[in-house]
């Protein structure tokens, strides 16, 4: 089979949709398929192909984490993707590239699947004035209904994009929910040294004697990192010996460093900046739990990293979201700074058996998560579409292996 990854963002750039595509292109891979991934990028002129990937001329959104914009339309675009003569599109961002995809899905008479990865409500400020974000917000549920109007089928990983797509976009349309991948090679335990792990808590002054609880992520306002700044302060203590490591960059990152001076618990708190994806491994490994408030995230893939190196998950309530975490399994639910604080206390008292049981049991939580059973669960919402749609529009020439309806 042949598929047409479209995505604003790809390497080297560093988000949950890049590493989604990046792992569902390796898997489809290693089942032998072919895969072309479209993608924007703000430091070519031209168009062109390389290592499986089409590289289209856009312009930097520095306002939106440097994603680029493309032109949404292209000759030259549509030239080289009816070249490659996909079976699939699957458009995983709805901007310049989501709109080409779109179009030339259309045009080429090319199924459209569509996976909504982002509840872009959470990310309307990046874009329009406080006093503009209702109406904006409005506008923006007709926009993203066009995609799923289009689309054969619409894939996310979890319930909430089936949420947002019924209740907020008005679409009386099933999104089937496909998890999210994690590289489990590069984050297991037994591929990240000692040595890298030790060099981390040095660097960053926590002792042995410390509890290291971590957050990863873009620090923009949708991860709502200040939540937990705020029950940090009400509950824990210096004497808890306790460290909040905050993993990576982003908007809100100044606004945050200065909360935790305001509420005096800076000497706890550590913002490391931006990280490359490469070297987070021993950042992960070498803390004791991963903390999130977030309720903008569908599926994490940095809570997933995390979890793949073997630590447990603080998760604040998400109703949307339930099951993602199960307590004593791969984590603990919390509800307000009482709770949180009671789950970090409970951890800290493991004995070192007990604490390794249940990171044996949260590694084996997503060990289904690898890059061929996403690309597993995906062909299979691909040859659904095949049913669906018209035997002529995906018969391919005699030369080339038949893709056939999936059997009813």
């Amino acid at each position: 089979m042949k598929v047409a990854l479209f995505a604003e963002t790809y390497l080297p750039y560093i988000n949950g949709v890049v590493t989604h595509v990046k792992l569902l292109k390796e898997g489809l891979e290693k089942l032998g398929h072919e895969v072309l991934v479209v993608t924007a990028d703000p430091d070519t002129h031209r168009h062109y192909i390389q290592n499986g990937v089409l590289h289209c001329p856009a312009k930097a959104f520095k306002r939106f984490y440097d994603y680029g914009i493309a032109m949404p339309l292209s000759h030259k675009r549509l030239k080289m993707i009816e070249d490659f003569d996909p079976d699939i599109i699957h458009l995983h961002q709805e901007f310049s590239i989501g709109i080409s995809a779109a179009h030339i899905a259309k045009k080429l008479k090319k199924p459209l699947v569509y996976t909504l990865h982002t509840m872009y409500d959470d990310y309307i400020y990046y874009v329009a004035p406080k006093p503009l974000i209702p109406f904006v917000t409005k506008l923006s549920h007709q926009y993203f209904k066009l995609f799923a109007k289009r689309a054969n089928i619409i894939t996310g990983p979890s319930k909430k994009c089936d949420e947002y797509i019924k209740n907020d976009c008005k679409m009386d349309k099933d999104v089937v929910v496909v998890p999210n991948p994690v590289e489990l090679d590069k984050f297991a335990p037994h591929n990240i040294t000692e040595e890298d792990k030790r060099a981390f808590r040095h660097k960053y002054g926590i002792q042995d004697d410390e509890m290291a609880v971590c957050f990863c992520g873009r620090i923009g306002r949708e991860k709502s990192v200040d939540v937990i700044l705020d029950y940090w302060a009400a509950k824990v203590r210096p004497s808890d010996k306790m460290k909040l490591v905050i993993i990576g960059d982003g908007p809100c990152r100044p606004e945050l460093e200065q909360q935790a001076k305001d509420l005096g618990i800076a000497d706890m708190i550590i913002f490391t900046g931006a990280v490359p994806n490469a070297e987070l491994p021993p950042y992960y490994a070498a803390c004791d739990l991963y903390i999130t408030a977030s309720l903008s995230d569908t599926n994490s893939i940095s809570m997933l990293e995390a979890m793949a190196t073997g630590l447990p998950v603080l998760h604040r309530f998400d109703k949307l979201n339930q099951g993602q975490v199960q307590n004593g399994v791969n984590g603990y639910i919390f509800f307000d700074a009482d709770e949180m604080y009671k789950e970090l206390k409970d951890y800290q008292k493991k004995t070192p058996e007990e604490a390794e049981l249940l990171r044996s049991s949260v590694r084996e939580s997503v060990k289904q998560a690898g890059s061929e059973n996403l690309a597993n669960y995906l062909l299979g919402v691909y040859n659904t579409v095949f049913g669906e749609i018209p035997n002529h529009i995906i018969e391919r020439p005699h030369h080339r292996a038949k893709v056939h309806p999936r059997r009813k």
